[in-house]
């Protein structure tokens, strides 16, 4: 290893640099989720912040915004940090994750042999490797940090009953289950988008109906069009039904789709707008496993 000199590492990046990053972003339609692994250290750093909750919030963008906990947070501070925070598009991730030091060599004491990385960037390969393996409807969580060897702070019950309700997802260790990402809430107050999950599977079905109902476009706005357009998503819905995204015992259970006079007035057809109400099931995370356990008397006939 050869020792650099004469270098300049330059100033640390702005809230420009960052707004400049995403809009480069904005135009690549099959990003799902934006994170700025370390901007919480930074002087800037609510500012960095507002500026990915605003990306993931701007319309038609499909994707969440996964944020990180600035680093030696204590609980009563990391729900001071959350605080501030309220989108039912973006996931808060606590706390940073101690991983060896790819740089460190025996006998270089200058270097450490671990440091402690930001979780929003594990979350992100967490987010991909779930998609594919079990699919967007599934919550990203319980599942491994892998290269994690502990913690920034190990996180117990008693907090994280504290901090999950409130939209803190704590990553925690389980002995004989390891390294664990423990929660799946967003940051949002409202009760209809508190799971990440929910959140990106709707992100998930609006993208895809957006784009395969484009040959749509500048079509004669009558019933015909109508019935075509409601079987082009109910089909699609159908299939998601199928694969287990959606509850309900029959399609007629897990979703409807309108497309119809009683959708559109006349004023929305003059207006050349086509109009389609489509309402889905979801399905939940079990984020509260609950078993009841009494007594039995044995029964002396038995």
């Amino acid at each position: 290893m050869a020792a650099l000199s004469g270098g300049d590492d330059g100033t640390a990046p702005g809230i420009s640099d960052f707004e400049a990053a995403l809009r480069e972003l904005a135009s690549v339609e099959d990003v799902s989720a934006v994170a700025a692994p370390g901007y919480s250290s930074l002087s800037a750093a609510q500012g960095i912040q507002s500026a990915l909750i605003a990306h993931a919030e701007s319309r038609r963008s499909y994707r969440i915004a996964i944020l990180d906990m600035p680093k030696s947070q204590s609980v009563t501070e990391a729900r001071a940090v959350k605080s501030r925070i309220d989108s039912k598009y973006a996931a808060l991730y606590y706390p940073w994750v101690t991983v060896a030091n790819p740089l460190f060599r025996p006998g270089n004491a200058a270097i450490p042999a671990e440091i402690d990385l930001p979780p929003s960037g594990f979350m992100a390969g967490i987010y991909a490797r779930n998609d594919v393996e079990r699919g967007v409807s599934k919550s990203p969580a319980n599942e491994v940090v892998r290269s994690a060897i502990r913690f920034e702070r190990e996180v117990n019950f008693a907090e994280q009953e504290s901090l999950n309700p409130f939209g803190v997802n704590c990553l925690r260790f389980f002995p004989g289950r390891g390294y664990r990402v423990w929660g799946a809430r967003t940051t949002s107050s409202d009760p209809e988008w508190k799971y990440v999950n929910v959140r990106r599977y709707f992100n998930y079905l609006e993208q895809s109906i957006d784009r395969g109902t484009q040959w749509a476009v500048f079509e004669s706005n009558g019933p015909q069009l109508w019935t075509n357009v409601r079987d082009t998503i109910s089909a699609f819905l159908y299939n998601e039904w199928i694969s287990g995204a959606l509850l309900g015992n029959s399609p007629n259970e897990a979703f409807f789709v309108k497309c119809d006079r009683s959708t559109m007035t006349q004023n929305d057809l003059d207006n050349g707008r086509l109009i389609c109400l489509i309402g889905v099931a979801v399905v939940k995370p079990a984020e509260f496993v609950i078993f009841r356990i009494g007594q039995k008397t044995a029964d002396a006939g038995g």
